[in-house]
Formats: structure tokens, sequence, C-alpha cells
């Protein structure tokens, strides 16, 4: 087989990409919702900067058979990072399943050719994903870090998910949750494509509600993230890689839900949620997690946090990885990001040995 490589940097191009990445996405097992289309050209047009795109594509005989959606950022030396940026959960590259490893050795080749001078930074790796066949491909310098820390749990219905719970009692105490939010009549619906926009609009107001007063993520609060979602999250449910889910209460939409969804894997990404159900002891959680189930295939993912609530259902940590390539020439840029890494996480226990001992000598 012979495979052409391309660094595809205008955006337009990278518009027209539509159809073939999304064929290829449909091949790539591993592939999460983050790495489809939508999602990618939605980010790059909200989030990515002009002249900085770097998306690697493979083909054969016209075909696109693996892809590395990058940019070019400066910190202040070069480096190339996934698109998706910190509001996608995952990041990774695509590869066609039926190719084998010819078009990973086309990939890895394309991107040690697109890298120059520039380190490749792929954040939030999920174990078993696509670049750690680039990764150990790799005929250069190259280092495997920890990064963000996910909870899983397998795809099941509800009833099973209870099963998992530790006890009888946390078990019985669930169910009269599941129990409590049908005698106070909340009802879900599944929005259709046409209503997306309308549904995140009162999930962002809803979201913004319920974290008044605390600390929230600024970046839900924007309009460019608002914009991100809606071009987004239409075309994915069209596809069947989103489902966007109201709750209803008097006929009033209380919550509202938005669910990523791949062939392997399901996370539900964000919500908002009317106080007014907390104070009529409707338990959030439990009704979110109803919800999500009904859409999981393969693996029900809690995305990135290691939250305590997320806990009480006794998920499988799987925490990603961060994957540092280069070349020989860029050997000291691989060398200085992990010392930056090594140093920050070293801060980071620091502090938090100084917190418990309650702000004394650390």
């Amino acid at each position: 087989m012979t495979y052409s490589t391309e660094v595809v940097t205008r955006e337009e191009d990278f518009a027209d990409l539509a159809e073939d990445w999304a064929r290829l996405y449909g091949r790539c097992a591993t592939a999460t919702p983050f790495q489809s289309h939508a999602w990618l050209h939605s980010w790059w047009l909200s989030y990515g900067r002009q002249g900085r795109l770097r998306s690697v594509v493979v083909r054969e005989a016209g075909e696109l058979v693996a892809a590395a959606p990058l940019m070019l950022v400066r910190r202040p030396l070069p480096v190339l990072v996934p698109l998706g940026g910190a509001i996608s959960d995952y990041g990774d590259v695509l590869v066609d399943d039926e190719r084998g490893e010819e078009a990973v050795a086309a990939l890895t080749e394309g991107l040690a050719a697109c890298a120059r001078t520039a380190l490749i930074d792929l954040r939030e790796v999920r174990p078993g994903a696509a670049a750690e066949r680039v990764f150990d491909r790799w005929p250069g310098p190259r280092s495997r870090l920890p990064d963000s820390l996910c909870l899983e749990l397998p795809a099941t219905d509800m009833d099973e998910l209870v099963a998992r719970l530790p006890s009888a009692k946390a078990q019985q105490r669930v169910r009269a949750k599941l129990r409590k939010l049908t005698a106070l009549g909340v009802e879900r619906h599944v929005v259709e494509p046409g209503e997306v926009d309308k549904a995140l609009r009162r999930l962002l107001e809803l979201h913004r509600l319920q974290w008044q007063g605390r600390k929230v993520t600024s970046e839900h609060l924007r309009e460019r993230f608002y914009e991100h979602l809606v071009r987004s999250v239409e075309p994915m449910v069209r596809s069947g890689n989103a489902v966007v889910t109201e709750f209803r209460l008097d006929e009033d939409v209380v919550a509202v839900d938005l669910t990523l969804l791949s062939e392997r894997l399901a996370g539900g990404y964000l919500y908002g949620a009317h106080p007014c159900l907390r104070e009529r002891k409707a338990d959030v959680a439990v009704m979110l997690l109803d919800a999500c189930a009904r859409h999981a295939r393969g693996t029900l993912s809690l995305l990135r946090g290691d939250e305590p609530y997320k806990h009480h259902w006794r998920p499988e940590p799987v925490p990603n990885q961060r994957l540092l390539l280069a070349r020989r020439r860029t050997s000291p840029l691989l060398a200085a990001a992990v010392c930056e890494v090594t140093a920050r996480r070293w801060g980071k226990r620091v502090l938090r040995t100084w917190e418990e001992r309650g702000g004394g000598e650390p």
C-alpha cells in the first residue's frame, strides 16, 4: 500500500474533511467523542488561533486512514498539542483499525516531519488509545507521564449499577432515591436536533444558577463555550455521538444533561440543575447517572475528576497519560517538559502536606 501524508494548516481545508473524518472515526474503535470532527472543528472556531493549525492526515488511494488533529502553541518554546484543549476530557489520534501498523507507521513519520523543532505533547490519552501505538513506534526521545484521573463504570443498566454498591443498605438508599424521583413526577425528555440550541442555553443557565455563590469553571459561563457546544452538539446528536436530555417537573425544565457517546464509551459531560430539585429532596447525581446509563455502550466514564460522590458507585480508577515525543534535536525540550511536570507534582505534594498540617512548617 502507498500512503500519502499531508499537514492541514488551513481552516477551510480542515472543515472540508468532515465526511472523510466521520468515516475514519467510525473505523477507529478507541475513538472517544472528543475526536469527532464536529467537536474538533467547532473547538477550533472558538479557541483556535490563525496560522496555528497543524493536523497531520494520512491517505491510502485517496481514503483517509489516519489523522492527528494538532495545533502549534508557544510556551514560549514551540509545542504541538491536540485540538480540543482543556475542555476535552480525552485526547487522541485516529487510525483505521483495518489498516494495521502500516498506517500507524505512516502517521508516525508524518508527525516526526511535522514536528521539526517542536515538541509533541499529547495530553489526556486514555489507556489503549491509538496514540499509544504512535508512541511505541516513535524513533526519537519520548516520555510517558501520568495525567488526569478518570473513573469508569461498566456500561449497564441502573439495576446493575445499584448492585455494585458495597452494602444492602446503600443499595436500598439509591432505590429509594429513584422512587422519590418517580413520586415527584420528574420526567425525561430526549431533545431532538432542532431543539438542541434552546436546550443547551437552558443547560448553561441552570449550570450558572446551581453554582451561584460557589467556585465554578469560568469557561463554562463564556459565550464562546456556548457557541462551541451548539455548533458541535447538534451534528453529534444527529450522528448518535451525543444525547441531550431535559428533566421536567410540573411542565418546567428543571435540569438538562449533555452526554457524549462513541462506539465504546459514554460520558456525562455537563449538566445544569435548578436548586428546587435539592429543595424537594431529589438526588440529582442519581437522576443523571440513570439517564446516562440508558445510552452507554462499552464503558460508562465519569470523565475527569476524583470527586467523592463518584466513588459511591465503586468505579475503576483509570489515569490518563501524557505522551511527550521529540526529535533528537528537540530532546532538551522534552527534558525541560518532564522537569516542569515533576516540579509541579512535587510542589502540589508539599502544599497538600502543609495544608494537612494546618499551615505549619512544611
